[in-house]
């Protein structure tokens, strides 16, 4: 289990990184979480944080990132919005959770029957929530393998394609708009992975 120093936080690796999400994950589905003083964990972060990971998820109430990934006070930097889009302010977020705060890898996060991929894939406007659902569209348009009928809400195959394709993009686009991030990828000081969380299992997978 992750200790939180700076000295642990230095050793950590993208790949060690990615590996305490995966362990976590597989003690959540298996009921087996860590037996945490969280008390204990409030004294151990109060004079500074050293989070080994930074993770965009979708704002749903079902999926916490601490909760699915079996972590504790200090262990994650979670940016929560819905669909996992991405904005400028969130793109700062990350390069403050690497390049000042020492993450070790970012992880876009989306999750099987996602209301605001159901949202876009129906064409819904509603306020400023249009402009965030705006931001999904491209997903959609980048499957072409669906017919015209079955491309909307109602189909789970197709929301999971856009849901895995909206992932994809958010990681493009996080490279794309920040060099910082960028540099840091290339030299391998951090890795950015994108996954799905199954709400009727709890189990996340990985795109690797």
């Amino acid at each position: 289990m992750y200790k939180h120093s700076k000295e642990a936080q230095s050793n950590v690796t993208p790949a060690t990184a990615l590996q305490y999400l995966k362990e976590g994950n597989s003690r959540f589905v298996n009921n087996l979480r860590a037996n945490r003083d969280l008390l204990s964990q409030v004294n151990a972060t109060r004079d500074g944080q050293y989070p080994f990971a930074t993770v965009l998820s979708c704002m749903d109430s079902r999926t916490s990132v601490e909760l699915i990934f079996d972590q504790g006070l200090g262990d994650i930097f979670s940016i929560r919005i819905a669909g996992n889009v991405l904005n400028q302010d969130i793109v700062g977020s990350m390069e403050f959770g690497t390049q000042l705060a020492g993450t070790k890898i970012i992880v876009v996060l989306g999750h099987t029957q996602c209301g605001a991929i159901k949202g876009a894939c129906d064409d819904v406007h509603l306020g400023q929530l249009t402009q965030l659902l705006n931001k999904i569209k491209p997903a959609i348009d980048s499957d072409t393998s669906t017919p015209p009928e079955n491309r909307n809400g109602k189909n789970p195959a197709f929301v999971t394609k856009v849901t895995e394709n909206n992932v994809r993009n958010v990681i493009e686009q996080i490279t794309a708009e920040s060099p910082i991030i960028t540099e840091l990828v290339n030299n391998g000081a951090i890795k950015i992975v994108g996954g799905m969380y199954h709400l009727e299992t709890g189990i996340v997978k990985f795109f690797e």
